[in-house]
């Protein structure tokens, strides 16, 4: 068996489990746990969809990663959005419309994506997608978020959409969550955690690894306490040093093998509680998965990207369809070529040969051009 192939299956379980879970926390309400049903059945389909897809010379990838708004209330040491320009605190201009989001997410739906992640900046913050996600009860949104706008509504919200899965963002205890985010911030996450506990509602924690936290984020303690707390998915992703001064705060190679091996014990110890790695997974699975090779970014503006990593873009959805994106020139050459299985010392191929990918966006718009 392929390394790929053991990953794909480790994450058709963990999906396996989250539906599971999600079916156990709503047997009180047959609305809700039918809804869950339907969308085991809707994933099948979807999968049944790409691979018909597929046969026809056509590559769709099963997630999606929407950054549906610019903007974010916080300043966390070294945000890869904020020194790529891409959150700001000035006023959003031409970010797509609730109506063009709802578009994308219509359109991914009919071509079998079954995983939208939204991000942002805060997505909590464009109130008005999120519903419009909902409204799409064939795909799961896991909504990563600092946790910051999580009130009443939003629980309620949840609460009726269990396709919405939050995500939130922690770094570790209160001392390194509080010193990355801001004073005050690990105590309302765990708040959060509570409430959601209280209500049996699905969340996962998020978890920046850096030199300083690796250690603690990957002991027995703390993935206790998320667990204990109600925590059914907790995603490790390597800190990618887009502000120079930070390129410390990235772990080495043998820190990644830590990182690793700190996981494969998770997945041991912990069963019930799904636990993933970015991008250590890729690598471990032959190569990078981005730019459509396993999914692709839409950043606030309707640019189709690799990845919100590789902030470069030869398209549209604004201006074009969603399945026309996945057949960009920029993705589809960096699938054809060798680039996103290449060796690289750090954890995201894309960002540390950004020289080569700009090379191609060039070569791309050249074509377009001409």
């Amino acid at each position: 068996m392929t390394q790929n192939t053991e990953l794909q299956e480790y994450l058709a379980r963990g999906v396996e489990q989250i539906v599971s879970e999600s079916l156990h926390a709503v047997l009180k309400n047959p609305k809700e746990s039918a809804f869950m049903l339907k969308f085991a059945a809707a994933a099948k389909k979807a999968s049944k969809r790409r691979m018909e897809l597929e046969k026809q010379g056509e590559h769709i990838p099963s997630f999606l990663i929407s950054s549906i708004t610019s903007s974010c209330n916080l300043h966390c040491a070294g945000c890869y959005s904020r020194c790529n320009e891409a959150t700001a605190d000035s006023e959003p201009v031409q970010q797509l419309s609730g109506e063009e989001w709802r578009k994308v997410f219509g359109e991914a739906s009919e071509l079998g994506i079954s995983y939208i992640i939204l991000a942002g900046g805060e997505p909590l913050l464009r109130r008005d997608v999120i519903e419009a996600a909902g409204e799409i009860k064939d795909i799961i949104f896991p909504v990563f978020t600092n946790g910051t706008f999580i009130n009443e509504r939003y629980f309620d919200l949840f609460d009726r959409c269990r396709n919405l899965i939050p995500v939130m963002s922690i770094e570790g205890d209160r001392e390194h969550t509080d010193s990355r985010r801001g004073e005050g911030i690990y105590d309302r996450l765990t708040a959060n955690m509570e409430e959601f506990r209280r209500r049996d509602l699905i969340f996962g924690a998020s978890v920046t690894v850096t030199t300083e936290n690796i250690e603690s984020v990957l002991s027995d303690e703390f993935a206790e306490e998320l667990i204990k707390r109600g925590c059914k998915l907790i995603i490790y992703v390597e800190y990618v040093p887009a502000a120079p001064e930070t390129e410390y705060l990235a772990p080495s190679d043998p820190e990644r093998e830590v990182l690793r091996e700190g996981i494969d014990r998770l997945r041991r110890d912990f069963d019930g509680t799904m636990f993933l790695s970015f991008p250590g997974d890729e690598k471990e699975s032959g190569g990078c998965f981005a730019a459509g090779r396993a999914f692709f970014h839409i950043n606030s503006h309707g640019g189709a990207e690799p990845c919100p990593f590789s902030p470069y873009s030869d398209i549209n959805v604004r201006e074009t369809s969603l399945r026309e994106a996945v057949r960009s020139k920029l993705f589809l050459s960096l699938r054809s070529g060798d680039l996103l299985s290449a060796e690289h010392d750090g954890g995201c191929v894309l960002y540390e040969k950004r020289d080569r990918v700009e090379a191609l966006l060039a070569q791309s718009k050249k074509q377009e051009a001409v």
